[in-house]
């Protein structure tokens, strides 16, 4: 049964939020215990075996099987993961961020076109890949910052009330994030796939 780009840019979205909510919680919960265990670094690791190991249990049917899943998927995400990375390590703040939702998206974008031999051009499809992309991460940037950390400010820092607020925020990045994100990843394999 042939797939409708409907169904794919759907299925990515809920699909992706739930890995993404599952990855942000590594950063919720378990924080402080990376602060000896690589730092952020070592934090970006445990998030991206997150995201690697659920995402094509959940969204393999993009891409007609698991295996075919991973192999566009792994390779894309990993290139997107290191040039985010590395745009955040060296400008940190918005730049990093624009920048690295650029470079990662594009490169994702590329990486999945390719391993679908696709012959659709890139330009368009990697467009809506950052704008989706784009939406959803700052979306969640937003009800990270300027949501759910002013109301755990009004807090005292060690409060539990306080510690609720920052799991919700963390935990909202992780849905918005993986809402357009995946609407984006479903997008990317649609217009792949049928061009395979």
């Amino acid at each position: 049964m042939q797939r409708s780009l409907i169904q794919d840019t759907i299925h990515g979205s809920i699909g992706f939020a739930l890995v993404s909510t599952a990855a942000f919680s590594v950063w919720a919960f378990a924080a402080d215990f990376f602060r000896n265990l690589g730092g952020e670094t070592g934090l970006y690791v445990a998030i991206a075996v997150v995201f690697l190991g659920l995402s094509g249990l959940v969204m393999w049917p993009m891409a007609g099987g698991i295996g075919c899943f991973y192999k566009a998927f792994f390779p894309a995400f990993l290139d997107y993961s290191a040039l985010w990375c590395v745009a955040w390590f060296a400008f940190q703040g918005k730049v990093g961020e624009w920048l690295g939702s650029f470079l990662g998206c594009l490169v994702f974008t590329h990486v999945v076109m390719k391993k679908f031999r696709s012959e659709k051009s890139m330009l368009p499809v990697f467009a809506v890949v950052f704008l989706l992309h784009s939406v959803g991460y700052f979306a969640g940037d937003w009800a990270m910052y300027q949501y759910c950390k002013p109301q755990a400010l009004t807090f005292a820092k060690n409060s539990s009330d306080w510690q609720q607020w920052m799991i919700l925020g963390k935990l909202a990045w992780g849905l918005f994030y993986g809402l357009g994100f995946g609407a984006g990843i479903g997008w990317v394999f649609h217009q792949s796939r049928i061009e395979a």
